[in-house]
């Protein structure tokens, strides 16, 4: 008759072994998984300075011109009270646009690289930086 084995758990040395490998694992999952967000909050930002620019555009062709950088993008979302006014003027963004990290976009007209700039200041919202924290413009492709 065989015998039957009554410790049927794991070792010291499987358990470690176990340890060791999820470790490793680890190690080079974490990292990729950790900035999966801040790429598509940099994504979700370009795609929103895309539908400024469209709103912009819009804007251009009922008035004739962008707005000032006066004016700036709330022009696009209330009637502005000075400053050229479209004659057909219509609400052209729901709200003021802001990027993903809940900071409003910075405009302006004439732009340092083109007719307008639509702009985030990145995730720290400060002037330069580097990685996420770096502006990302409609300049920018």
């Amino acid at each position: 008759m065989p015998r039957i084995r009554k410790n049927t758990g794991f070792t010291l040395i499987e358990i470690l072994v176990v340890i060791t490998i999820l470790g490793i694992l680890g190690a080079l999952v974490i990292p990729k998984i950790m900035d999966r967000p801040n790429d598509a909050r940099v994504a979700a930002t370009k795609q929103q300075i895309a539908d400024t620019v469209q709103a912009l555009n819009l804007y251009k062709l009922d008035a004739g011109s962008f707005p000032s950088s006066s004016q700036g993008l709330g022009a696009l979302v209330q009637k502005p009270s000075s400053g050229k006014v479209p004659p057909n003027w219509r609400v052209y963004m729901d709200q003021m646009p802001k990027d993903a990290w809940g900071n409003e976009l910075q405009y302006r007209s004439p732009g340092l690289h083109g007719e307008i700039d639509v702009f985030s200041l990145g995730a720290d919202g400060e002037t330069g930086g580097e990685g996420y924290n770096a502006d990302i413009g409609s300049w920018m492709h």
